[in-house]
């Protein structure tokens, strides 16, 4: 028996990278996996490449941005259509413009805010009840190197992490005294279409893949993980 075999994992940022790569390894393991992202086609390859595993997926295409009270209702939605919910992994964020700190445009600090923090809390808050009511409950929170050290011109990507980070902490140590555990992981430099943009003159193909670093992430997801609260770097 596959050791997630029966589990639900709902996959944010799913349509591509370390997104994508994680459903994929996830179901894999035996998880049926939700997947939502913005674009219908990139998760029906994803989808195809999980049937061609023999595994399960269901598709959720989803604007972080535009449609907020379908994120609410996503939780809820899972566990009636499933009965249940067993792991998360919030894989979505968006680079946000480089730009020195003074520089900052409204537009774009508020798109920043409702992509890589506001959904991080809309995600935590739909998702918390069915994640708490699993047996093992898991849920793990991409972060990045940039919360610990800040770069000139990145602060704008950077807050929106340092506050995603900040908000899935706190959140382990609410439910500290349930099953559910939740860590956060830090990739360092992966081939991923955000870095591409961030560093266009860089060789991707020397860095490291997404299909990598996803069994890292995976395995934050089992039900024999004990580790809770922490930032769990690739190694």
């Amino acid at each position: 028996m596959k050791p997630l075999e029966g589990s639900i994992a709902l996959v944010t940022g799913a349509s591509r990278g370390i997104g994508a790569a994680t459903a994929i390894e996830l179901a894999r393991l035996g998880a049926h996996c939700v997947l939502t992202a913005r674009t219908q086609g990139a998760l029906e390859e994803v989808d195809d490449a999980i049937r061609a595993l023999g595994g399960q997926a269901t598709l959720f295409p989803l604007d972080l941005v535009k449609d907020g009270e379908k994120l609410d209702m996503l939780g809820p939605s899972i566990a009636q259509r499933f009965g249940r919910l067993d792991i998360l992994v919030h894989a979505a964020g968006l680079l946000a413009k480089l730009t020195p700190v003074a520089h900052i445009m409204p537009r774009d600090w508020q798109e920043a805010v409702a992509v890589n923090v506001a959904a991080a809390w809309r995600l935590i808050r739909t998702c918390d009840p069915p994640l708490r009511a699993a047996t093992a409950g898991r849920a793990v929170v991409l972060t990045d190197g940039l919360v610990a050290e800040p770069r000139a011109y990145w602060g704008l990507y950077g807050f929106g992490k340092a506050a995603q980070e900040h908000l899935a902490k706190t959140w382990a140590a609410e439910v500290a005294s349930t099953p559910l555990r939740v860590n956060l992981f830090d990739p360092g430099p992966v081939a991923t279409k955000l870095r591409a943009v961030a560093m266009p003159g860089e060789d991707q193909a020397a860095l490291t893949q997404p299909e990598q670093v996803a069994p890292q992430i995976a395995a934050l997801c089992l039900p024999a993980e004990s580790r809770h609260g922490e930032v769990v770097r690739r190694s």
